[in-house]
């Protein structure tokens, strides 16, 4: 036989193997489903096991977000037999239709997988997969079913776990958590049906930190499907591990207590340790029971309740409502006047209501009684002289380099920007610059004239209340922050790296003495506009502000540290609708301070009154 006929027949041979083999295994990976399907069920083999959620403590070591134990009634389409459907439904309390409902909403809520070689569509949902069937059982409900799941082949139940809030508060900070979706499992493989994430706030923010390590356990089946032992005895199976627990900056009784003030009231709490940049507290107003969302039955129920809510408990205030900051401002714009040197500490001007309307009070002879008087015509001419410094000719390019100047100092506050922090849901406020003022006017068409409301922390800013906190903590340090934030520690890791760094202002150390002297004197001296905050035997400086309001009665601001020396708390109070700072917001942030600092109040009668109050809230019927 002819040798190279020989070698060809057995190369087309080989090939023709081959070519075989390959259009198997495309057929099988790519064509054929049911090898998928066949992967699955093999793969059902390895359990995971899912670890408890990380437990939250405050800065007390108080438990503030723990787990409880709950029961999904689970089941196995591939192992249910005869199944009694009347008995069934009688056992977990429903109607026939009503479960085989249920079975269709399981297969649906799958969704399908489209082939893109076949063109064909298939359904994620497998029969050898365990589904739940029913969730969130209590252990009385599991207690009335367990026992006769012998009797309904194909169901067992399963423990779960679900978040639980001891304190009843921090709602808008901690969050809370919802069943994954379909796109969420396909994106991160840690998820199966059923498992929650985090949704808002520390929940969402630290939910990698929070969810734990998963543990796998390999098990060995029978020709029935039934787990007879594991496999190898136990030797490649991983423990699951719970995470780390977060410790927060948070003092939970300080915030439970803010929550108590500000019932029956709109607006926010917002108090900062200014040494470390960690947030006492966060009260948005009116707030809810965190339990309240806790749970897919407990979500369906509330949710859309607390959503059409005319007051808007869901609404985090602190974070995102953007206010005027009022006169409160006019301590930044001392402290840029002093270091542009167009005033000093010791500038007195006349208060001329001619220029912008005032109170009564006498003239302000330096920064401290401007800042005690709360004077709107010194500011008027102090705000001038930063945007109108005659460094250029023509008066409206000057107006355009003296505010660019200005807002360049007010970015350096942290201003006009979101914190790059683990406070989600922020906005930024807005600080405007000469670009903002040539879209509304023109370029060089506009003056300190045209602008001569942001002097007075009216017009154009706005600022949300985190940021008006931050303002203050950055007046007790006398010119530096750290960045707000909520965890001070990861189990033992301490804060992350970002929130060590200290951020400093464009203005020097010096210029802070007489800002924090005139806000002693409106809190400590006749004539301050801050009287009502005043403590017996802890010096707090602070300062009022009322805020216009187009749509009402102006809002109540009031922010402040303390003690005057080696502060310990910064604290910004704005209640809405509630007429001056001093009124309101002033004797609310003297309470949460005093409160801090001792652990009580010395003046029931002030705290009854803030506790009786209904300001702008409306009731429901």
């Amino acid at each position: 036989m002819n040798l190279d006929a020989r070698r060809n027949v057995i190369l087309s041979f080989i090939v023709l193997v081959i070519g075989i083999y390959l259009f198997r295994l495309f057929y099988m990976q790519v064509l054929d489903d049911t090898w998928t399907l066949r992967a699955q069920e093999i793969a059902e083999k390895r359990k995971e096991i899912f670890p408890p959620r990380g437990v939250i403590f405050d800065r007390n070591g108080k438990k503030i977000v723990t787990n409880q134990t709950y029961y999904n009634l689970m089941m196995v389409e591939d192992s249910i037999q005869n199944l009694d459907t009347a008995a069934f439904a009688q056992l977990i309390g429903w109607t026939v239709p009503e479960v085989r409902q249920r079975f269709k909403d399981i297969v649906e809520g799958e969704g399908t997988y489209y082939n893109k070689i076949t063109g064909k569509r298939t359904s994620n949902y497998q029969k050898i997969r365990a589904y739940p069937f029913l969730k969130e059982l209590t252990l009385e409900e599991m207690s009335k079913i367990a026992p006769h799941l012998a009797n309904f082949k194909g169901f067992h139940e399963e423990a779960t776990s679900a978040r639980n809030y001891p304190y009843k508060s921090a709602a808008n900070i901690l969050g809370y958590l919802s069943e994954v979706t379909r796109e969420e499992i396909e994106e991160d493989h840690f998820y199966k049906p059923s498992n929650n994430i985090g949704r808002a706030g520390i929940e969402r923010f630290y939910e990698e930190e929070l969810r734990g390590v998963k543990g796998i356990k390999y098990i060995v089946t029978s020709a029935l499907n039934n787990a007879i032992e594991s496999y190898a005895d136990g030797k490649y199976d991983t423990t699951a591990r719970q995470a780390e627990p977060l410790k927060m900056g948070m003092d939970v009784v300080l915030q439970a207590y803010g929550e108590q003030l500000m019932q029956k009231k709109k607006g926010c709490i917002v108090a900062i340790e200014p040494s470390s940049g960690e947030i006492l507290s966060m009260v948005s107003a009116p707030s809810y029971d965190p339990n309240l969302l806790v749970g897919k039955r407990n979500i369906s129920s509330n949710y859309p309740k607390l959503a059409t809510d005319p007051n808007l408990p869901l609404f985090p205030r602190p974070l995102q409502a953007e206010y005027p900051p009022g006169s409160i401002f006019k301590l930044v714009q001392s402290l840029i006047a002093m270091q542009e040197g167009v005033i000093t500490a010791n500038t007195g001007f006349p208060c001329d209501k001619s220029l912008v309307g005032c109170h009564n009070h006498p003239s302000a002879r330096n920064i401290a009684e401007a800042i005690q008087y709360s004077c709107n015509p010194y500011y008027y001419m102090t705000v001038r002289r930063i945007i109108q410094q005659g460094v250029k000719k023509n008066a409206f390019a000057d107006a355009e380099y003296g505010l660019n100047k200005w807002y360049r100092y007010i970015r350096s506050f942290g201003l006009g920007d979101i914190f790059d922090t683990d406070v989600s849901g922020q906005r930024p406020g807005l600080i405007p610059n000469s670009k903002f003022y040539d879209k509304w006017y023109g370029h060089h068409t506009w003056a300190f004239s045209t602008i001569r409301s942001i002097s007075i922390g009216q017009g154009e800013v706005k600022l949300t209340p985190l940021q008006m906190a931050n303002i203050v903590a950055i007046i007790a340090n006398k010119g530096w922050y750290y960045t707000p934030h909520f965890v001070r520690s990861i189990g033992r890791k301490g804060p992350r790296p970002e929130f060590k760094k200290r951020h400093w202002t464009m203005i020097n150390y010096k210029h802070f003495d007489p800002v924090i002297e005139g806000m002693r004197m409106v809190v400590n001296v006749p004539g301050g506009t801050g009287k009502m905050a005043r403590l017996e035997d802890i010096v707090v400086c602070g300062k009022t502000g009322t805020v216009q309001n187009p749509h009402g009665e102006d809002h109540s601001v009031f922010f402040a540290f303390a003690p005057m020396n080696k502060p310990k708390i910064a604290v910004a109070v704005f209640v809405e609708n509630a007429g001056w700072g001093g009124t309101w917001a002033a004797p609310i942030a003297s309470l949460i301070i005093e409160k801090y600092l001792k652990g009580k109040v010395s003046d029931p009668e002030k705290e009854k009154r803030i506790l009786e109050a209904q300001i702008a809230y409306k009731s429901a019927h």
